[in-house]
């Protein structure tokens, strides 16, 4: 264990503002403590001689040494208790009490006060707002809860205390234990990635699960949850899914990708398993604390009943699992083994009158199948077949083969009695198919996690010092807001764009068109116009005879559709060769919580139609900007789909890793759209660029 060990292993525990009365939330948790705690209990109370048979101190310096505390004192008392606590030595700390942030104004500068006392003494203190803590293996409820956690190897941590009351008693009905138990209250001190860290050095957690509503510090918990998932899965519901930020985005990225993508991006980078509901995250935590990780993706099925085996198909048809396809020795065996009615394929239907020497025959032939990595054993109840000793059997297979297998013992009463048997060997039996093949899933999932390679960003030569200029432009003008006036920015990052100019008479333009080759493509430039092309604002293959004309009326254009904007002028671009091309589209848009999130998919003026896209949070390294490529629906149109030339997917791939440096680089940048990147078989070329920075970030030289 690492810093918190005595948070959740104190020898002695006071309880600040312990009281004997009735109802009394510090009543409660010292029933709680003295319950099963195989330690030492302290009441604090200045009021009090002595509660519920303990001595009571009425001040911590008074007390003994204590290695925990628990406040449940009001609002304004808190920050001194902390003060006391810092000064008499001790490091741990709950804070029970509401009133802080959550309350606004006020309690906000309370928790502020809070936080401060704890960095004066190097405090780890839980909450505020918080129901407690518990851990099982010294029997500690500090908790105000009314039950508390059975044994087991489930580490858990929940932003509700509610949720953490509304669990237990359901999961001591499953029979689901933990060995730690945290309600993370209002975060002030410690937060989800100190509790990540800390079951992640312990061996006796071998799950972390968690009910999260928010991450203060994305960033932080991906590097934190990367290197913990290498040995110990990670399972996290996050509430709160939808997306009002995107609401104000003012860039194609910014409208697509908002916070709920920047979690999900952020999560699956992390290596963390996301439950969509409170019953996949603990079917999914029983597997993964009991159960082996398979070797392959083949799923082996054994039933007594034709309409749950097809479910139990079905089911492992919308997972990442297939259907192992049985080797022709398999089929040989079970045919020898099975009645001539039964199914020897997959699913195998042991058929009605099955007993648990059938299953046992049937699963011990398919666990010997070279392409089956795990089973489900799905069974309804018949006269003949005895629960208990089916349970036995698949325990007895399970082990003789080291494969997961997990169970579906349809029913009732002799089906909780089988469960409770295969429980103790880590065997989740679940009722309906559909959830036994997402327990197999999720350990594929965390299989697939540890096997992972985490590559580091490429760090590209890059003239830092141009792109800092450029980004300065938006402040010499008083705006955050820049487009294609700022494509030399792309260009001191190395991403090709076409040869061209901006220019702010009819003259210019008409000599800048001339000195390139062919006809160009022409584009109003202003930060207030969005979508140029919805506008007339974009003018293609004008010759140079027509430059002249073409520049006033895009001008005269942009004018009549909104009068007050600003106009820097008219971008002159070599028109490109875009037959046989893919427009795509990078982007970036900086979440509050986890930082730059990239995009890339589909681009062009169909970006936000069709979001063929997919996300990262950088920065990211060659294999994730190559996977963003990958994942898109239109990949194949990059690669040659249709006899079509394949582009330059390195191309692409190199110009996205570029960006996530850039934008690295410079916090300052916001939201940034290059739009479209046309993708050819001879390169790429960035073609159009818009941004939105801070300014006052700017001013003071970013963070880099």
């Amino acid at each position: 264990m690492g810093r918190l060990a005595e948070l959740f292993d104190p020898e002695t525990v006071a309880v600040v503002g312990a009281t004997d009365r009735e109802g009394a939330v510090g009543r409660a948790i010292l029933e709680n403590l003295e319950d099963a705690f195989d330690g030492d209990v302290v009441p604090i109370n200045p009021g009090r001689d002595e509660v519920l048979g303990h001595e009571c101190y009425d001040d911590v310096s008074n007390a003994p040494p204590t290695d925990l505390a628990v406040i449940v004192v009001p609002p304004d008392a808190v920050i001194e208790a902390l003060y006391d606590l810092g000064e008499a030595g001790t490091q741990n700390a709950v804070v029970i009490t509401a009133g802080f942030s959550e309350t606004g104004g006020e309690g906000a500068e309370r928790e502020r006060e809070l936080r401060a006392a704890a960095e004066e003494y190097d405090l780890n203190v839980v909450g505020p707002n918080s129901l407690g803590i518990m851990s099982t293996p010294n029997g500690m409820n500090a908790t105000f809860g009314p039950e508390n956690a059975l044994e087991g190897s489930i580490s858990f941590m929940s932003q509700s205390g509610a949720f953490i009351t509304a669990v237990l008693e359901w999961a001591n009905e499953q029979g689901i234990g933990f060995q730690d138990v945290v309600s993370l209250g209002n975060k002030a001190v410690l937060d989800e990635t100190d509790f990540v860290r800390e079951w992640g050095d312990d061996p006796d957690t071998d799950v972390i699960i968690g009910y999260l509503e928010g991450i203060d510090d994305g960033d932080e918990f991906v590097r934190a949850a990367r290197e913990v998932t290498d040995d110990t899965p990670i399972v996290l519901v996050k509430a709160g899914r939808t997306d009002a930020g995107a609401q104000a985005a003012s860039s194609h990225t910014g409208a697509i990708a908002g916070s709920e993508q920047a979690y999900e991006a952020g999560l699956e980078q992390a290596g963390v398993i996301r439950a969509h509901s409170v019953q996949e995250l603990f079917d999914y935590a029983r597997a993964l604390s009991g159960l082996p990780e398979p070797d392959r993706d083949g799923v082996a099925v054994v039933t007594n009943a034709g309409g749950p085996g097809v479910l139990t198909t079905d089911a492992v048809g919308d997972s990442t699992l297939e259907m192992a396809d049985f080797a022709d020795g398999t089929i040989d065996a079970l045919r020898e083994a099975m009645p001539d009615e039964a199914n020897v394929y997959n699913p195998i239907d042991a058929i009605g009158d099955a007993d648990a020497n059938r299953f046992g025959e049937a699963l011990d032939v398919a666990l010997n199948d070279p392409n089956v990595g795990s089973a489900v054993v799905v069974s309804a109840p018949t006269a003949v077949l005895q629960y208990d000793r089916l349970a036995e059997t698949i325990i007895e297979k399970r082990e003789d083969h080291d494969t997961p297998v997990v169970a579906c013992l349809m029913g009732g009463e002799r089906a909780r009695a089988a469960e409770e048997v295969l429980r103790e060997f880590g065997i989740p039996n679940y009722f309906d198919p559909s959830r036994a093949v997402s327990g197999l899933d999720a350990l594929a999932t965390y299989r697939d996690v540890r096997r992972r390679t985490i590559d580091e960003p490429t760090t590209f030569d890059v003239d830092r010092e141009r792109a800092r200029e450029i980004l300065a432009r938006a402040t010499e003008r008083d705006d955050n807001r820049l487009g294609v006036e700022s494509m030399d920015l792309l260009e001191a990052y190395g991403i090709p764009t076409p040869d061209g100019e901006i220019v702010d008479d009819p003259d210019r333009a008409q000599a800048v068109a001339g000195s390139i080759a062919g006809d160009v493509v022409m584009k109003i430039v202003s930060p207030d116009i969005s979508h140029k092309s919805d506008i007339g604002g974009v003018k293609i293959g004008v010759a140079d005879d027509d430059v002249y004309d073409a520049y006033e009326n895009l001008v005269a254009r942009a004018r009549n559709y909104q009068p007050d904007a600003t106009i820097l002028g008219v971008q002159i671009q070599e028109q490109l060769d875009l037959e046989g091309a893919t427009e795509t589209i990078v982007g970036v848009n900086r979440d509050p919580q986890f930082g730059p999130l990239l995009l890339f998919g589909l681009g062009g003026i169909f970006v936000e139609i069709l979001e063929d896209t997919s996300v990262r949070v950088a920065p990211i390294g060659e294999n994730e900007a190559r996977a963003m490529v990958d994942e898109i629906r239109a990949a194949p149109l990059l690669r040659g789909a249709r006899g079509r030339d394949p582009a330059d997917v390195e191309g692409v791939v190199e110009t996205i890793q570029r960006l996530s440096q850039l934008v690295t680089d410079f916090p300052s940048i916001l939201e940034l759209d290059v739009n479209p990147l046309v993708a050819g078989p001879d390169g790429v070329q960035a073609i159009d660029l818009r941004l939105t920075v801070d300014t006052d970030d700017l001013e003071t030289g970013g963070h880099q």
